[in-house]
């Protein structure tokens, strides 16, 4: 009759022991970010390398089409906004959460 309160006895303390292992595990995600999180900056910080001589030569072609009336201002101003929701987004985000508290 021992033996299985000896087991018993185990498995609950294996079981606890597991579960106080839990929230080192669950919080070790938290500090580095993983491998996703480090390869989608890298991808965004060379994305946004690459994209800013093209959205200026953009933004001057805008220009001289709004000066000359090819294209509306508004189409102008809608895409200088656009860029700068882009290129601001890393910005923007780190001041949305610095208000939100995360």
């Amino acid at each position: 009759m021992t033996r299985p309160c000896t087991l018993t006895r185990t498995l609950l303390l294996l079981a606890g022991a597991a579960g106080a292992w839990l929230p080192v595990l669950a919080l070790a995600q938290a500090v580095g970010g993983g491998p996703f999180a480090t390869g989608a900056a890298s991808f965004q910080t060379n994305l946004l390398t690459i994209l800013s001589p093209i959205a200026v030569i953009a933004v001057m072609v805008l220009g001289v089409a709004s000066w000359f009336n090819k294209v509306s201002w508004w189409w102008c101003a809608a895409a200088a906004m656009g860029l700068i929701l882009v290129f601001g987004a890393p910005q923007i985000v780190g001041w949305v959460r610095g208000m939100a508290g995360v």
